[in-house]
């Protein structure tokens, strides 16, 4: 039997304002240990890295990002996308910035390559502001009140990911 992995990815730039939402998310979540198998890691906008992490084959992936859906300043909510919107690779989708993060580019990306995207859940958080052009250091009251409940809806699923069976894929000719 198998271990399962988990990979929690905080994304977001910490110079606009609420759109560091994952990266403290990932701050608060790493106060803690986590068993070897669960890895937790502050990506910021290094969409590059992202990539390539979620080419190790992760059997959940566990995005956390602020990400605006047009509700109230500060809902937090979670997404199990479908997986199969990925499937169609078109050249212009799977341009990545290196210093820039669009998790559908990194998505997108990552199936090119030939990725295997197993599970993956967002975890986000409705901006209010990502401040004025010159930048913003800090997230507004309504997002940060936020965090607390990001960080135990990930601790749940994980939690809930480590306690499932894992399901062994047969190889075949072994």
């Amino acid at each position: 039997m198998s271990e399962v992995r988990i990979l929690v990815a905080g994304i977001g730039n910490i110079f606009l304002g609420d759109d560091a939402f994952g990266c403290e998310v990932l701050k608060r979540l790493n106060m803690r240990a986590w068993p070897e198998n669960v890895r937790m890691f502050d990506f910021g906008i290094r969409g590059f890295d992202l990539s390539y992490a979620l080419l190790d084959g992760y059997d959940l992936t566990i995005l956390v990002d602020a990400s605006p859906r047009g509700d109230a300043p500060g809902t937090v909510y979670v997404i199990e996308p479908d997986l199969r919107e990925f499937e169609a690779v078109d050249s212009d989708a799977m341009i990545v910035q290196t210093h820039g993060m669009d998790p559908l580019k990194v998505l997108t990306m990552v199936k090119s390559m030939g990725g295997e995207l197993n599970k993956l859940i967002l975890v986000g958080c409705e901006p209010e502001t990502f401040g004025p052009e010159e930048g913003l250091i800090g997230l507004s009251e309504v997002v940060e009140a936020g965090v607390p409940e990001a960080v135990k809806i990930i601790e749940s699923l994980v939690a809930k990911q480590l306690a499932a069976p894992v399901e062994v894929k047969a190889q075949i000719g072994g």
